[in-house]
């Protein structure tokens, strides 16, 4: 029997964008083999049922539907991958245009490397004008990560700088099935910034030995809406994002040298952050300053939630359990 790729898509309410990224999955260059898409409904209310349906109709891949009532993309994904029929799985999101070659290069850069995950570049779709203060430095708020021109290995401590993100995220079922899918307590979430499943997923498979490949060719674009190009959206975006990675370092620590526990290596990083910004607001360069408050207030939400977990942990067992 051939083996099937099965590419996965986690959704909710976004009938219209969902409706443009399955056309941008059936229409992929042939990766070499069949095909299948999974659409995981995350309890949508408006016509996203209808329009799979329609695509199944209309376009000449396998494309089933999968619904999900329990809220988070964490509980989507982990359904989705019980329902797929693929040994190799393919993640992209709902407002995530897949460029035409992007399934044949994470095959391609999987078979020549012998990977047992792959990842690749998200590139910006935007909905509108960025303000000339948004740098690259704050696109990993908008989901958007571009790790260069060059295929790369991955692996624990081998080109950290690349973290493999749910957007465009392609591994072999055995992955999944050894570090044991997406954590429920993390991920999208409506009405809320809540962010790190992809993350943590990444920090497990690294940390159980796993190795990857950064796949350029492997490229999507994501559509930014105007209303995150805010200082406001990415305030609060890094703010839950710090309370959520100062969680992860409690599991996945990244260095054994602590400062007043949090990594040494971060109070440099701040005490840059801070002289970055002065300097920016001294040069009258807002763009520089405001990128530098923004890393400032990832570090502040980091901190406390560092210093809040160390409190939980002093804490007498009775007192706990009250």
């Amino acid at each position: 029997m051939e083996a099937v790729i099965s590419v996965i898509v986690a959704t909710r309410d976004r009938a219209a964008l969902l409706s443009e990224t399955i056309e941008a999955i059936a229409g992929q260059e042939s990766p070499g083999g069949l095909y299948e898409i999974v659409i995981v409904d995350n309890g949508s209310v408006d016509n996203t049922r209808d329009t799979v349906a329609e695509a199944a109709r209309r376009l000449p891949v396998s494309i089933s539907y999968v619904h999900e009532p329990r809220p988070g993309k964490s509980h989507a994904l982990n359904t989705a991958v019980a329902s797929a029929r693929g040994d190799l799985l393919v993640f992209t999101d709902d407002d995530v245009l897949p460029a035409p070659g992007w399934l044949a290069a994470f095959v391609g850069a999987m078979n020549d490397t012998g990977a047992d995950f792959a990842t690749g570049r998200i590139l910006p779709k935007w909905e509108a004008d960025p303000p000339a203060w948004v740098s690259p430095q704050l696109y990993g708020a908008l989901s958007v990560a571009d790790g260069g021109p060059e295929r790369l290995p991955l692996s624990k401590g081998v080109n950290s700088q690349i973290m493999p993100m749910g957007g465009n995220l392609a591994l072999k079922r055995h992955v999944v099935e050894s570090v044991g899918g997406w954590n429920p307590d993390l991920g999208s979430l409506q009405g809320t910034l809540r962010t790190g499943e992809d993350h943590e997923f990444a920090l497990k498979m690294l940390d159980a030995g796993f190795a990857g490949v950064y796949e350029p060719g492997a490229a999507v674009s994501h559509r930014v809406p105007a209303d995150r190009l805010r200082v406001g959206y990415f305030r609060r975006w890094l703010t839950t994002n710090g309370g959520i990675h100062a969680a992860l370092e409690a599991r996945f620590p990244s260095t054994p040298h602590y400062l007043l526990n949090v990594p040494r290596y971060r109070w440099r990083l701040f005490a840059g952050d801070v002289l970055d910004g002065l300097v920016g607001v001294l040069s009258l360069n807002r763009r520089r300053a405001i990128a530098a408050y923004m890393r400032m207030t990832w570090f502040v939400a980091y901190v406390r939630g560092r210093w809040e977990l160390r409190r939980r942990s002093l804490r007498p067992a009775t007192a706990q359990h009250r």
